[in-house]
């Protein structure tokens, strides 16, 4: 006895029969009152504190300087120009140096800023990190008490036939060359001093960094100034003293502040004395 065979069905029967599942479906999902899931977008919460500081104007350096680092820094830094050109930008500073030429990258997008840069040391500026330290808008460089910071010339290394070794020597001279002319604009000492005392690593506290001209100010001593109303962060009032005091320099040019009681609450009208 022959097997019956079932006939095939044609492209056009499967396709008919699949839109009739998904209007079964639409159909189903509509009765319930249901739809698609709401697409809610990521914002910065708990879990990202590095969202919610760029957020207060504060950019991290909290590694080694590469072009990795470099670009992070680079594209917050010029977000938060065009942002708003008005208010400052806050860059913390922990970094044991690295890439000159990154470095360099990051130099150029603080000059470029409309807005002033005010650059903060904790635990570590060395090398270009201590460059870009002091690189910072004048007035609005800082480091905490308990911070350090090395200066040094450039170091690198070659290897290959001699023509070679003497385009990356002519290189590294190059670099030892600009970062101490512009060392020397920023802190107002000599050339000759500066490519003396880069010579080998030197390490300072932040009095001798204050003293050298790389900082302006040190955050949490009995002299502590700060050049941001309200402190590190914009959190309004807050129960520490640990900034002592505050000034501004009016339009006028002459400087107004506020002291703060034990509580830390401003006291309006307090003199600012230098």
């Amino acid at each position: 006895m022959a097997a019956q065979t079932l006939p095939k069905r044609s492209n056009v029967t499967r396709l008919n029969a699949r839109r009739a599942v998904h209007s079964r479906r639409a159909c189903a999902t509509k009765a319930m009152g249901q739809g698609p899931p709401p697409m809610v977008p990521r914002t910065a919460d708990a879990s990202d504190p590095f969202g919610l500081l760029l957020k207060q104007r504060i950019i991290f350096l909290g590694s080694q300087v590469d072009d990795f680092s470099a670009d992070a820094v680079v594209s917050q830094l010029l977000l938060l120009d065009t942002m708003d050109p008005t208010k400052d930008i806050k860059l913390f500073i922990n970094s044991p140096g690295g890439s000159v030429t990154a470095g360099m990258g990051i130099y150029d997008a603080m000059m470029m800023c409309r807005c002033d840069v005010s650059t903060v040391c904790f635990g570590l500026a060395a090398s270009m990190g201590a460059f870009l330290l002091g690189a910072g808008t004048k007035g609005k460089r800082l480091s905490m008490p308990s911070s350090r910071i090395m200066i040094h010339q450039p170091l690198g290394g070659a290897q290959g036939q001699a023509v070679d070794l003497e385009i990356q020597a002519k290189e590294i001279m190059f670099h030892k060359s600009n970062l101490n002319k512009i060392m020397s604009e920023y802190t107002g000492q000599p050339v000759d001093k500066v490519e003396q005392d880069t010579d080998r690593d030197r390490f300072m506290s932040p009095l001798e960094a204050k003293k050298y001209g790389i900082i302006d100010e040190i955050i949490g001593g009995d002299e502590a100034v700060f050049d941001v109303k309200g402190g590190l962060l914009d959190v309004g009032k807050t129960k520490s003293a640990y900034v002592n005091w505050w000034k501004e320099v009016e339009g006028d040019g002459k400087e107004r502040g506020a002291t703060f009681t034990e509580k830390g609450v401003p006291d309006q009208g307090g003199e600012v004395k230098g």
